[in-house]
């Protein structure tokens, strides 16, 4: 069976035998991912993380979560700092961006530490 992304945290869901009869439905990694859903910032983060890639840096720049934060709620930026990390994933899943580690591309379901994200090339 193919690997499928979580709709919510972006991380990638690995196929389970309990899930055979409705892998097609499924679409959360967790109960905690189903319960929480994708909110109205999470919407507006992933804007944000567009929106300044397309228009405040030049090509090829990298942003930080922690700008899309910013830009969402510049008082309140840090609790939006794990749910900016969960736009950049579901972006990547879109195929708009990319997330670097380092200058190198790596994979959003396992990044650990600081990671940048980048426009996809072309």
């Amino acid at each position: 069976m193919e690997d499928k992304t979580c709709a919510v945290c972006g991380r990638r869901i690995t196929w389970r035998r309990k899930w055979a009869d409705d892998w097609e439905h499924v679409r959360y990694c967790s109960a905690g991912c189903r319960r929480r859903g994708v909110r109205t910032v999470d919407t507006a983060l992933e804007e944000a993380i567009v929106d300044l890639l397309d228009h405040h840096r030049k090509a090829g720049a990298t942003i930080c979560p922690s700008d899309a934060a910013r830009a969402v709620d510049a008082e309140g930026w840090r609790d939006l700092m794990e749910p900016a990390r969960m736009a950049a994933r579901r972006l990547v899943d879109a195929g708009r961006v990319e997330i670097v580690q380092k200058g190198a591309v790596v994979d959003p379901s396992t990044a650990k530490g600081p990671i940048r994200i980048r426009r996809m090339p072309g």
